[in-house]
């Protein structure tokens, strides 16, 4: 769909520089979605994966951060190949609903309900992602990290429009379980894409 340069906004390595490849095509259909219009794969053309891997040399960077969408919704191995052979750390940014394919640095998984992860996504994650838009989330988010490895972190994100509501109980719920860490989306706080 699209590819920029910018700070990663959220997670782990929030304020991090990366460039970023937005992959169209998705059909878990998140209601608050901030990029709904890369669900339909058909509206974009295909790029050449040396010409992504190009672009994220020439940005200067040493992370990409391939995301949607849904990319696990393709193989994505050739991609990061590519930028593995050119000295790039590979992030993902996925739901887990589909089978992982692709050589990680890095991956974050944001589990949705109504599109269950694959547990085997799952116990890979290097960083659980569980946004929260009510208190029943957060019991939810408990059951995805039971899935996961003894390395991975735990963050819980409010869900943008719900920030004001959800975050006065997600840091009570921090504060009791410190196993979480609460992740803002800082890139809309400061204006970049």
């Amino acid at each position: 769909m699209e590819s920029f340069y910018s700070l990663q906004g959220e997670g782990v390595f929030r304020g991090t520089p990366a460039y970023f490849i937005r992959i169209a095509g998705c059909d878990v259909g998140c209601t608050w979605c901030d990029v709904k219009e890369s669900w339909d794969a058909e509206k974009y053309n295909e790029v050449e994966v040396t010409e992504l891997a190009n672009k994220v040399v020439d940005s200067g960077t040493k992370i990409a951060v391939i995301t949607g969408g849904e990319p696990l919704m393709y193989k994505l191995d050739s991609l990061t190949d590519e930028l593995r052979n050119k000295g790039i750390d590979v992030h993902l940014e996925t739901s887990g609903s589909y089978p992982l394919s692709g050589d990680w640095d890095w991956i974050c998984v944001s589990p949705k309900k109504f599109k269950a992860p694959l547990p085997d996504v799952l116990s890979r994650a290097d960083e659980l992602k569980i946004i929260v838009v009510n208190k029943h989330d957060l019991e939810w988010g408990e059951e995805q990290a039971r899935l996961t490895s003894l390395d991975c972190r735990f963050l819980l994100q409010p869900e943008w429009s719900k920030s004001d509501q959800v975050l006065p109980f997600m840091i009570d719920y921090v504060k009791a379980n410190p196993q979480w860490s609460i992740s803002l989306q800082e890139h809309k706080y400061i204006n970049i894409p």
